[in-house]
């Protein structure tokens, strides 16, 4: 394949791809989102081993039957509740394969610049994508240990954290210069060594130090750490697709962590610093009586949404792990025929990753029409007659606007307490991923349904089957 013809393959996979994440910015287009970015990913791949010189074709093959297995075993056998921590090991394979090729690159005997400055531009482009890549890699594995639950979800803080983030920067660029200076009389195998360990080092304790509650976060933080990787790669191997393409998954994976910040009312240097969020599941004590909770049972549960005229679901985390998605849409498709008015509202960071509740909607075939984001139902509750709290709980938390005091103050939260009745489906009084109770459980218009999210639901959807 002549390179023009490569080069007018890699506009095309580019525009592919452009179009693939306009298409994932919404629900209806996002089928359509995805279809085009396998379409420019077979374009790329094809122009890409067709190039002049490229002569592995076994290789290449089989190490693409390899990953093409490995990847449909993967998609087959993962759960969607298990999508966050998918996501969070697919980028650590990124963040190794731009530190593989990186000393790849760097050993390759066969590559000459014709000046000095050029070698030295090629020998930082070296450095900076094993950087990232190592950096990506290990936080990726820490992070799928936290999402899978591996590793606790609690932050490592360790004593003078902060001084040893700045002594292990400080170390990678006095060691970046000794390996500019070293490669250029034919070393520098050392000091990248010595930086590859310290990336690791670095990326582990980053992420360790990061609290559950952050995680969402965090992904999408790595994910734009993926897309840098991957832009370095396309610099070493001088390929402007692979440049462009990783810059795209960089800029809009750091776009997404600027949303979900906002969404948790925190800064992004704030998070990297770490410290917010404990143990998922565990009970932070309270310096006064929050009062008594009220429980309900399955038929009370039934008559309450079989009553009302308007209904807002709002899932969380819970939803994802007993699997009930399924459930709340039969429910809702029931009520719905009933002449009443259903609608899901969504937290940005509900779940573990950006956009895991609606990804779990969508598989269970709920309306996109009737899923609607924080901002676009907030101020619908006071007309709320029954709000259902499906296994959430921070997002959902009052004390984000009423304790200045609060881990979660000033986090924007879904206003369910400002309906009608509220009724919270949860297995015990534990707090949420951030380790905060919530005063919610304990308002008079709040009723306890407790219990397996699922087996509740299957319960109530046999009643109003009725």
């Amino acid at each position: 394949m002549s390179e023009g013809v490569i080069t007018v393959s890699y506009i095309a996979a580019t525009i592919l791809f452009i179009l693939a994440l306009g298409g994932l910015s919404n629900q209806e287009t996002a089928r359509r989102g995805n279809m085009f970015g396998m379409i420019g990913m077979a374009i790329a791949i094809i122009a890409t081993v067709s190039a002049p010189g490229v002569t592995s074709y076994m290789e290449i093959a089989i190490a693409m039957a390899i990953g093409g297995i490995i990847g449909y075993m993967l998609a087959v056998k993962v759960e969607m509740t298990q999508m966050p921590e998918l996501v969070a090991i697919l980028h650590s394979l990124v963040g190794m394969a731009a530190v593989l090729v990186g000393y790849a690159n760097f050993m390759d005997p066969n590559i000459s610049f014709p000046t000095p400055i050029e070698m030295t531009i090629h020998e930082i482009e070296i450095y900076v994508g094993i950087l990232i890549g190592a950096i990506t890699f290990s936080g990726s594995v820490i992070a799928f240990g936290k999402l899978s639950g591996k590793i606790g979800g609690s932050p490592m803080l360790l004593p003078g954290r902060h001084w040893l983030n700045l002594g292990l920067l400080i170390a990678t660029v006095w060691f970046g210069r000794e390996f500019v200076h070293a490669s250029g009389t034919g070393g520098g195998m050392e000091p990248l060594i010595f930086m590859t360990v310290i990336a690791l080092l670095f990326g582990i304790h980053m992420v360790m130090a990061i609290g559950g509650a952050d995680m969402p976060v965090v992904v999408s933080m790595l994910n734009s750490y993926s897309g840098w990787a991957a832009s370095a790669t396309g610099f070493m191997l001088g390929n402007d697709l692979l440049i462009v393409t990783g810059a795209l998954v960089g800029s809009s994976g750091a776009i997404l962590s600027y949303i979900m910040c906002r969404a948790m009312n925190r800064n992004f240097i704030a998070v990297i610093a770490g410290g917010f969020g404990t143990e998922g599941g565990t009970v932070t004590a309270s310096t006064e009586d929050q009062g008594e909770v009220i429980a309900i049972d399955t038929e009370e549960v039934a008559d309450l949404i079989s009553d009302a005229k308007e209904i807002m679901i709002i899932p969380g985390y819970g939803m994802a792990v007993a699997q009930a998605q399924h459930t709340v849409n039969e429910i809702t498709r029931v009520l719905r025929n009933k002449g009443i008015n259903v609608r899901f509202g969504i937290h940005p960071v509900a779940g573990r990753m950006p956009g895991h509740m609606n990804v779990l909607l969508a598989e269970a075939k709920v309306p996109y029409d009737i899923v609607y984001e924080m901002d676009e139902i907030n101020d619908d509750f006071p007309k709320i007659d029954v709000s259902i709290i499906i296994g959430a709980n921070d997002i959902v938390n009052p004390s984000a606007q009423e304790d200045p005091n609060s881990p979660i103050a000033g986090m924007p939260v879904l206003e369910c307490w400002k309906g009608n009745i509220t009724i919270v489906l949860k297995r015990s009084m534990a707090t949420g991923y951030a380790g905060v109770q919530n005063p919610l459980f304990f308002k008079e218009n709040t009723r306890m349904y407790f219990g397996d999210a699922k087996e509740s639901l299957d319960a109530v959807l046999k009643i109003i089957n009725n």
